[in-house]
């Protein structure tokens, strides 16, 4: 007999709860309102320099740096 302990009937480690969202609300809040001020830079950027590669460089830095201050000033 060995001294393994027996497995098959043992119920899963999370059985009976229920999962937690995949985001909170903060975290939601942040990265809709990071994407919007990204989308806004690249526009922008776009209707002045007329380059697209600049425009998405652009807003992809801005969204970038916005996460962190966004974070920080809601919730």
């Amino acid at each position: 007999m060995s001294s393994e302990p027996d497995i098959r009937n043992a119920a899963p480690s999370g059985a009976g709860q229920e999962p937690g969202p995949l985001l909170t609300a903060h975290a939601a809040i942040v990265l809709m309102m990071a994407i919007l001020i990204g989308m806004v830079i690249g526009v922008l950027t776009f209707l002045s320099v007329g380059d697209a590669a600049a425009a998405l460089l652009a807003g992809l830095t801005g969204s970038g740096f916005s996460i962190p201050v966004l974070h920080k000033h809601i919730g």
